[in-house]
């Protein structure tokens, strides 16, 4: 055996060897997140998953994740991928077969309360409302260049949903899988820094000093009934949402009946743990240095911001309107709830409002609009999937 031809072998089937500058800009940007995810507390769940995912799909041959299997013209060999494939192209099947998003609305369903939304249907206004962002954002991104099914993909970032952002990018544009979960999922996790500036900006303090009448007590016949007739109008106006929006009223069907504890408790815990678990590693190995460090995931990254600020103004405006209608028995400050990260936007809410009446508790009014947000940003989806799908 010839000792310097071995090691001189071993170095050049090393990562070090193999190694690009663009590969140590991703590593580091790994290890950023990381860092937001593990001190900062940034979404840790999904986060510390994406960047791990990051940081292994980018230490260079160690073929856990092979681009080449995915962006084949003629179409995926799920076979192939199972038998030669690494371990982050097996678990990506779950996001390249849309299972794993739906799987995250299961358990997303099983954890809603659609209470507040049910005693006061008017959230349903401001939830839509806040979807102004997605279709202000689409038509900005097809002004900068994006085709269709890509800007339609960048806009659901406005929504704050990652999993519908993942569920419509997969189909419509998965060359962007990678930017668009990132920068949906950093948003998300940035809305207690993002959104109270402009809700103090876009209300007086007349309005946030609104206290809101109790809700009315909803009954569980009608918590059951809800999530069955959501399903069945607006799967049969809009059939491309079905797989999502299904998977969301199942869940908390399962919730709400009574009969299914065990079902709901799993979809809850294990389920959403486990899912949560393949969906951030496995989105994360799609930001390989010679996709993610373009022109165009800067662009994604400025529309994604740009959108989730529209969306919380479009929803503080429908919230003022709702406001001056019923004469002042609407704090405007519930609109910013519109988006539908649950239940994250509706504490913003409650928090800025305790912060001028130590008394003012908008929690469980600010749900209304941010569940209603849940299916706006599905429903938005679902018809952006039907055109461009």
């Amino acid at each position: 055996m010839n000792l310097g031809e071995t090691l001189k072998n071993l170095w050049n089937t090393s990562g070090f060897a193999n190694a690009g500058w663009q590969q140590a800009i991703l590593i580091v940007l790994a290890l950023f997140f990381l860092f937001l995810a593990i001190k900062k507390r940034f979404e840790p769940l999904l986060l510390v998953g994406i960047a791990f995912g990051m940081l292994l799909t980018n230490l260079p041959v160690s073929g856990v994740f092979n681009p080449e299997f995915w962006n084949d013209p003629s179409g995926v060999e799920y076979v192939k991928v199972l038998q030669q494939g690494g371990l982050l192209d097996i678990l990506y099947i779950g996001i390249k077969t849309g299972v794993y998003p739906c799987l995250i609305f299961v358990g997303v369903g099983a954890m809603t309360d659609f209470g507040p939304l049910i005693a006061n249907p008017k959230s349903l206004i401001l939830g839509a409302a806040a979807q102004g962002g997605i279709y202000l954002v689409f038509i900005l991104a097809v002004m900068l260049g994006f085709n269709g099914g890509q800007a339609a993909s960048i806009s659901i970032i406005a929504g704050a949903d990652g999993p519908t952002a993942i569920w419509l990018t997969k189909t419509l544009a998965p060359e962007l899988l990678a930017p668009i979960a990132v920068a949906a999922y950093s948003y998300m996790a940035l809305i207690p820094l993002l959104q109270p500036p402009f809700m103090r900006m876009l209300t007086n303090q007349k309005e946030r000093l609104i206290i809101m009448e109790p809700a009315r007590e909803v009954s569980k016949k009608e918590k059951v009934i809800f999530p069955i007739m959501v399903t069945i109008v607006t799967v049969l106006i809009l059939p491309a949402v079905a797989p999502l929006l299904g998977c969301l009223m199942f869940g908390n069907l399962l919730k709400e009946t009574g009969v299914t504890d065990r079902l709901s408790d799993t979809a809850q815990n294990a389920l959403m743990n486990i899912v949560t678990l393949f969906l951030g590693i496995s989105v994360g190995a799609t930001a390989m240095a010679e996709t993610f460090l373009t022109l165009s995931t800067l662009k994604i990254i400025a529309l994604g911001l740009l959108g989730f600020i529209l969306a919380t103004i479009c929803g503080l405006l429908s919230g003022k309107l709702l406001s001056v209608l019923s004469k002042g028995k609407i704090n405007p400050l519930i609109g910013a709830a519109g988006v539908s990260a649950v239940p994250m936007a509706a504490r913003v809410v409650n928090k800025e409002g305790l912060r001028y009446n130590p008394g003012n508790y908008l929690l469980m009014h600010a749900m209304g609009p941010n569940v209603a947000g849940v299916i706006g940003s599905a429903v938005a989806a679902g018809f952006l999937m039907a055109i461009f799908g």
